[in-house]
């Protein structure tokens, strides 16, 4: 198992579980697809875009339960990163886990299970 995560606002999350499904945030919406992120990637994609964001939540999935919607594509330095292309079923979220901030304003996401 490969587990992909998905740093999201508490409130885009809250209104992914009223309607269902999590259809993206707006730089999600603005690329066409669900950006996510292995264990390895995710504490620097944490950094990166979302250092000084208070109410963030931190959505686990297998990769495999994806299925074909889930693509491998080159991004940061030319690693693969995860990319969910459609809506993520809410089901499909096997944890969510609120997020931190350190004193430096950089989203603490602990060790993660790759």
């Amino acid at each position: 198992m490969v587990n992909v995560y998905k740093i999201a606002a508490q409130a885009d999350w809250d209104a992914a579980l009223r309607a269902g499904a999590f259809e993206g945030a707006a730089i999600d919406l603005r690329d066409g697809y669900i950006h996510l992120s292995t264990a390895a990637q995710a504490q620097e994609t944490a950094r990166l875009h979302f250092a000084g964001q208070s109410g963030l939540v931190l959505l686990r999935l297998d990769a495999a339960g994806l299925g074909a919607a889930l693509r491998w594509e080159p991004s940061r330095g030319g690693a693969l990163f995860p990319h969910l292309y459609g809506p993520l079923d809410c089901r499909l979220v096997e944890a969510v886990t609120e997020i931190a901030l350190q004193a430096d304003g950089t989203p603490k996401l602990g060790d993660l299970a790759p």
